[in-house]
């Protein structure tokens, strides 16, 4: 099994809705920022709307970080609409809900379920390069915490930004880093 980390995200294109219309994603529109693509399995379900809203609610920190948010389903871009429409929760979603009916995106990283035809929940942060910096896969019915993806967000900028620094465990913005060296060995 190859690692996705530091592997280029794959071309795509996908019909999305977002703000009350229906857009083209492609890979042209994250090259030169930070993206996360966030993988949940289905419209109209339990986990998967607790999940959005939080990420919704940690929306303007990641734009106010340069960080574009996409999430991602099997669903159609119809059905995104219809559970906008249909649900509170997810009415309040700002960042753009892309489609994969196809199952291209969601094969492509691997969180495919061939027999359910969706997605596990898989988050997928990409660089201005377009290199994936950090991947976390959960098994369906395990929610994740924005929170924390904003924290590991952080330190993946950070480090990007201080390529000799690297950011211990619990690190969180404005604390302090490592520089990795002979001298640290065995003293951690």
């Amino acid at each position: 099994m190859l690692s996705i980390i530091n592997s280029k995200m794959p071309d795509f294109k996908l019909q999305a809705y977002h703000q009350g219309g229906f857009k083209t994603i492609t890979q042209e529109d994250i090259k030169g920022k930070w993206a996360i693509f966030f993988f949940y399995p289905a419209d109209f379900t339990f986990v998967c709307p607790t999940e959005l809203a939080d990420l919704s609610d940690k929306y303007e920190a990641f734009k106010s970080m340069g960080v574009e948010v996409y999430s991602v389903s099997t669903d159609s871009h119809f059905v995104h609409k219809a559970w906008h429409d249909a649900s509170e929760t997810i009415r309040k979603i700002n960042y753009p809900m892309l489609a994969d009916p196809t199952g291209f995106l969601t094969r492509a990283l691997g969180v495919h379920i061939e027999e359910d035809g969706m997605a596990y929940r898989g988050t997928f942060v990409v660089n201005p390069e377009g290199l994936i910096k950090i991947v976390e896969i959960h098994d369906n019915n395990i929610g994740r915490n924005a929170e924390e993806l904003l924290r590991n967000v952080e330190a993946a900028q950070f480090v990007a930004a201080h390529p000799e620094e690297v950011c211990p465990a619990k690190w969180k913005k404005g604390a302090t880093t490592l520089k990795p060296s002979i001298d640290l060995v065995g003293k951690i």
